[in-house]
């Protein structure tokens, strides 16, 4: 078939790269010509793995392009995606003006019967919104084109999206009940078939329940988390090893071991801002989701524990002391740094007149872009990039765990102490057991671990 993809963000990107792979012939398309043009020179301008092996084996193949050509992408596909961002508003409703920018100008360049995939993440009746910019279009041109909208929410986690999407543990599809609802639903059906063909993974639905499903999937896996952090917090305090409630609760069935991690709070560009465009959506029905506005007040608050835990052990006043930072990014495998609690923590150590060095795999590059924004150039001078993890030790009186990549799963614990001015380390990803720190001789401060580790 052939599709269009509008965004070559996280989810645009995968998407057309996967749908290619496929055998698709896929245009994806972006407003940003220096996006476009690393495309076409065989850059990738996100880090996911697998991902920029996908994308060189189909353009050598000829079965995805790339394309500032509004008029060419609305000509090449019948499936048009829309996958452009839906960022945060000021009262933290999603922003739409991408996705409906993206609708007029199919609709200003349309000829025939197309299908409109919302793709993006949106609220309960974007659908709506994004027909009425279509055919405000189409009737200002005086033209006859049918289309139907569709909405196909994604499920790609940063950092494992490409496997998510070639091996989906569920498809969702809403349409109408109309007859140009059913022509699209044929065509989806015939886009996807090679994910269903071991066992059906489609569900369908109408649209609006199609676009609710996306928020309170991400909504419910936030509140696991914010739930297991406000465990944590208590095991502290009542002498409690979480990890071992963990998986005593986990074995659970009804429950499971899925997202019971307690740590440092959630970040990305998902849970953050779709908890808060669905608190938006609730209040303009005048409902008050009191679990998701606690889920989202506790991780502001989560976000703050390992710098507390810092300055409990060291003082309120940290100047003169220097500090190591293991881990940048929200999480493993991404190079996203959107609402990462590292950097809560860095400006908590700042504040307190702390120096830093910092590592981070594959998010360092993006990382010095973003702090250059956070901060002020004298407390930026205050943060070293490290070279590599050890790099970061030297004169540090700790080291601090944010980011659970797997290359800090088990280091040298010798050469760590050897390097550290102090042999204390702060777990907020609870990487390590309490007991082989203790016979390593380390200080070790975890997340919900303190009957084990006596902070």
């Amino acid at each position: 078939m052939k599709i269009t993809i509008i965004g070559t963000g996280y989810v645009g990107l995968v998407t057309g790269a996967c749908l290619a792979e496929l055998g698709n012939d896929v245009f994806c398309l972006d407003v940003d010509q220096k996006k476009i043009d690393l495309l076409n020179n065989g850059g990738i301008p996100i880090h996911e793995p697998g991902l920029e092996e996908v994308v060189a084996r189909n353009r050598a193949a000829g079965r995805i392009q790339f394309s500032t050509d509004v008029a060419a992408s609305v000509a090449h596909g019948e499936v048009q995606f829309i996958a452009v961002g839906t960022p945060p508003d000021e009262d933290g409703s999603a922003d739409l003006q991408y996705v409906l920018a993206a609708a007029r100008n199919i609709g200003k360049h349309m000829t025939g019967y197309k299908v409109i995939v919302d793709k993006s993440t949106v609220p309960v009746g974007t659908a709506d919104r994004v027909k009425a910019a279509l055919q405000d279009e189409i009737s200002a041109r005086g033209v006859t084109a049918t289309f139907s909208v569709v909405s196909n929410p994604e499920f790609l986690k940063e950092g494992a999206a490409v496997e998510d999407f070639m091996r989906p543990d569920r498809i969702v599809i809403g349409h109408d009940n109309t007859a140009e609802g059913e022509k699209a639903a044929a065509k989806m059906k015939k886009l996807y078939a090679p994910f269903n063909r071991n066992h059906e993974r489609t569900f369908w639905m109408d649209v609006r329940s199609a676009e609710f499903t996306k928020y309170a999937a991400n909504a419910m896996l936030a509140t696991r988390i914010s739930f297991m952090n406000e465990l944590a917090n208590l095991a502290d305090q009542v002498g409690a090893d979480i990890e071992a409630v963990r998986h005593g609760i986990g074995s659970d069935p009804r429950i499971g071991h899925s997202f019971l991690y307690a740590g440092a709070g959630y970040g990305g560009s998902c849970f953050p801002k779709d908890v808060q465009a669905l608190e938006r959506t609730a209040r303009q029905y005048s409902q008050d989701l009191l679990i998701l506005r606690a889920v989202e007040a506790v991780n502001d608050k989560q976000k703050l524990v390992l710098g507390q835990k810092v300055i409990k052990r060291f003082g309120a006043d940290l100047s003169g002391k220097h500090f190591a930072v293991w881990g940048l990014a929200f999480k493993p495998n991404t190079d996203d740094m959107r609402e990462a609690p590292s950097r809560v923590l860095l400006r908590q150590l700042l504040d307190a007149g702390a120096t830093v060095a910092v590592y981070d795999p594959v998010a360092m590059a993006e990382a010095k872009r973003v702090l250059a924004l956070d901060l002020t150039p004298e407390e930026l001078a205050r943060v070293r990039f490290a070279a590599s993890p050890m790099d970061t030790l030297t004169d540090a009186e700790a080291l601090v765990i944010v980011t659970e990549w797997k290359a800090f799963r088990s280091p040298d614990f010798d050469k760590i102490k050897t390097a550290l001015k102090q042999a204390v380390i702060f777990d907020g990803r609870n990487l390590f057991e309490p007991e082989v720190m203790a016979e390593a001789a380390f200080e070790y401060h975890g997340i919900g671990r303190s009957i084990l580790t006596r902070t």
